[in-house]
């Protein structure tokens, strides 16, 4: 694993539960300002049985980047209603729960 990949997964686990960070926060957060896109290829790469909390990085809108046909769009959304970052009807808490 590189360097640049331990940065990113250390600041993943940062991310308090219930919390959300875009791409562009994990970037910045790992060192790495302005590579979001690469923060997104790394996760996506992430195999399915990762224990690494993925499913608490969104876009810089405040949305899941799946397409709601993919079925990882689900399983992100189940994620975050679990721990109370998006409500039951899957609206996204963005503004209340962002972090830092």
């Amino acid at each position: 694993m590189s360097q640049l990949a331990e940065q990113v997964y250390a600041a993943l686990l940062a991310i308090p539960a219930g919390r959300l960070c875009s791409y562009g926060d994990i970037a910045k957060l790992a060192g790495l300002p302005g590579r979001a896109r690469w923060v997104g290829r790394l996760l996506s790469q992430l195999p399915p049985n990762s224990q690494l909390p993925w499913f608490r990085v969104i876009n810089s809108q405040g949305k899941i980047s799946f397409s709601p046909a993919n079925p990882n769009y689900e399983r992100q959304l189940r994620e975050l209603i679990r721990e109370g970052s998006a409500d039951a009807s899957g609206k996204i808490l963005w503004r209340q729960r962002r972090w830092p």
